[in-house]
């Protein structure tokens, strides 16, 4: 059985990170892949501010959509915000941060940071390895 972690080359070449991890486990939450696409468009490149980075963030996507219904009311919330939390120390232990420019060395809003990055192919060589750890942790975690 092929893993998320096995796709993500090939689909991270086409989008941006929170798409790859939001687009997919668009099937398996039950959303139309295209609308998985949309809805994470914006939160690549860390929100476009190298903040978060976007592995994190569609993690938290699905993290989201797949506690959704675990609970009502108030206690969906708060599960949620335990899962996330739990994803936050799992994913720093393994890279140190969630911060997209600590974790790539760069300040890709910035266009010089950010051609420099594609030029050394940090796109290529760290941000799949972000992305990877990130379906890891959703396929054994949450």
């Amino acid at each position: 059985m092929t893993s998320k972690a096995d796709l993500v080359e090939e689909r991270f070449s086409e989008v941006n990170c929170a798409q790859t991890v939001f687009s997919l486990y668009a099937k398996d939450l039950g959303i139309d892949e295209e609308m998985a696409l949309k809805i994470s468009s914006g939160f690549g490149g860390g929100m476009a501010c190298a903040e978060t980075c976007g592995a994190v963030t569609g993690s938290y996507m699905v993290i989201g959509m797949r506690h959704r219904h675990a609970v009502s009311g108030s206690e969906a919330k708060a599960a949620t915000k335990l899962k996330v939390v739990e994803f936050n120390t799992k994913f720093t232990a393994e890279h140190g941060s969630l911060i997209c420019k600590k974790l790539t060395g760069y300040d890709i809003s910035k266009p010089a940071e950010a051609e420099t990055a594609r030029e050394i192919g940090v796109f290529k060589n760290k941000c799949p390895m972000f992305i990877k750890t990130a379906c890891n942790l959703l396929e054994k975690n949450f």
